[in-house]
């Protein structure tokens, strides 16, 4: 696309992501005409470095790790199984362009223009698109939605190669593996991603700086995962620094500070995980006069997405925390609508989230600590194991629990954490019923089917209210709810 041109557009979106491919799906479903710019790949970090190809690499470590140590003791049995990383990242691969292809077609069907380069705003109203062979048109538009997303943070001193000292994005993208591999960050992705280097064969090190793995997590759910990773194999240090990284001799040498004082650590590659930054540099926000915040990065947005510029939006990571692809949708969504005039606003009670280890983790709503601290004094919890229910005995998935939330002056549902197969699956149930403003009784008397990972939920529930029925009742007395 050689020379300068210059087109108009009722409708911008920068960034073709979780939030700004939905928004443009939306926009076009109201009538509007959007131009969206995306830099790279549609579907953005979720679909092509992130949610999806995470999950397939992590089944399919899961059903290699099934066939060569689990099925023996029910009576599956299988000899020479072996983990291929080039043929899953092949399998992976298809995934993705499936995926990427299906997100084309909804924004073809929804009439929304797609161009493949940078837009980076050069007022209010108009912005500079480059195409990757270099040429260039203006963008006039009536409103835009920034939905950028984010990168990976990096730590001075501890910068990523693409090869032995690497980030998630390349993690996800090799073809052999290593013998060895730390983990400078447990969060989300070095759990998600440390498990599965373990399961085909990986000598792994979690390093967290703060006392547990997945902070800010309920601290019920770290202790579990700590458990299995350890039982895996998995090596985890909690409360420990990396303070400095050689990378001259063979293997790479982590020098770290924790509880045991200073401590060398070696592995064949190092993987950084400590966290993303908004990606609002560079997109001439200041030449818009949209205002971020000038130490996180974050574009400040109000209840309708809206920036401080009236016609300028933001939508998903670039906007606020948390930074989670379900919650980019809605905000997309909300963008969408209020561009188009249409009553709406970003409003929720209950914001799931999932762990994608084994176990399988999921939390919504309050934890007994948060729930005291804001002003819930009866706040009480109760935890149904899975070993108590039918499905986990027939799945073989004893381990883990569910975990109810409730104030025990009111009978008020305030939250549910879940450790298990299944539980990012059912947590959706206990997000709604926070929205409706439940009860802990409504879960109980909710009917769930039989045999299912979702009767933890109401079993759970029965317990808080002392009347359980597949575990002993308690001697403590409550007053019936």
């Amino acid at each position: 696309m050689a020379g300068t041109y210059a087109r108009a557009t009722e409708v911008l979106i920068v960034g073709g992501g979780p939030a700004g491919y939905m928004a443009a799906i939306r926009l076009g479903q109201l009538g509007k005409k959007v131009l969206l710019v995306e830099r790279k790949d549609l579907g953005g970090e979720c679909l092509n470095r992130g949610c999806i190809p995470s999950k397939a690499l992590i089944h399919a470590s899961r059903l290699y790790a099934q066939l060569g140590q689990e099925g023996a003791g029910i009576g599956v049995t299988a000899t020479g199984v072996t983990f291929d990383m080039a043929q899953t990242q092949r399998w992976k691969t298809e995934i993705v362009a499936k995926e990427r292809q299906g997100v084309q077609t909804l924004l073809k069907a929804a009439g929304v223009t797609v161009l493949q380069g940078e837009a980076r705003f050069v007022g209010p109203r108009s912005a500079q698109f480059t195409a990757p062979d270099g040429g260039s048109e203006r963008i006039d538009f009536t409103d835009a939605i920034v939905a950028t997303g984010a990168v990976p943070l990096t730590l001075p001193g501890f910068e990523t190669d693409g090869k032995r000292v690497i980030n998630a994005w390349d993690l996800l993208g090799l073809d052999r593996l290593p013998k060895s591999l730390i983990v400078l960050g447990g969060g989300v992705s070095g759990c998600e991603l440390g498990q599965f280097m373990a399961r085909v064969g990986v000598t792994v090190t979690i390093v967290e700086l703060m006392p547990q793995i997945l902070p800010g997590l309920d601290p019920d759910l770290a202790r579990e995962l700590t458990r299995a990773l350890e039982r895996s194999g998995v090596t985890v240090r909690t409360g420990t620094r990396a303070t400095r990284l050689d990378r001259s001799g063979a293997l790479l040498k982590l020098e770290v500070e924790g509880p045991k004082g200073p401590e060398s650590l070696s592995a064949e590659m190092l993987f950084v995980t400590v966290g993303k930054r908004p990606d609002s540099r560079d997109l001439g926000l200041a030449e818009a006069g949209v205002t971020t915040d000038p130490k996180s990065g974050f574009i400040a947005v109000d209840a309708q997405q809206r920036s401080n510029v009236p016609n300028i939006y933001a939508a998903g990571d670039v906007a606020r925390l948390p930074m989670l692809a379900h919650k980019a949708y809605r905000e997309g969504i909300v963008a969408a609508e209020a561009i188009a005039g249409r009553p709406t606003r970003y409003d929720f009670q209950a914001m799931p989230s999932v762990v994608f280890t084994t176990p399988e983790l999921a939390s919504v709503g309050l934890t007994g600590a948060e729930a005291a601290a804001r002003g819930y004094p009866g706040a009480r919890e109760a935890r149904f194991p899975y070993a108590a229910l039918g499905r986990a005995h027939a799945s073989h998935a004893v381990e883990g629990w569910v975990k109810i939330v409730g104030d025990d002056s009111t009978g008020l549902l305030l939250g549910a954490h879940a450790a298990g197969e299944g539980a990012g699956d059912y947590i959706a149930e206990i997000a709604h019923a926070l929205e409706m403003g439940s009860a802990v009784r409504d879960i109980a008397q909710t009917i769930h089917p039989h045999p299912t990972f979702s009767e933890a939920l109401s079993e759970a529930a029965l317990l808080w209210l002392n009347e359980p029925m597949h575990v002993a009742r308690r001697t403590v007395d409550h007053a019936a709810r």
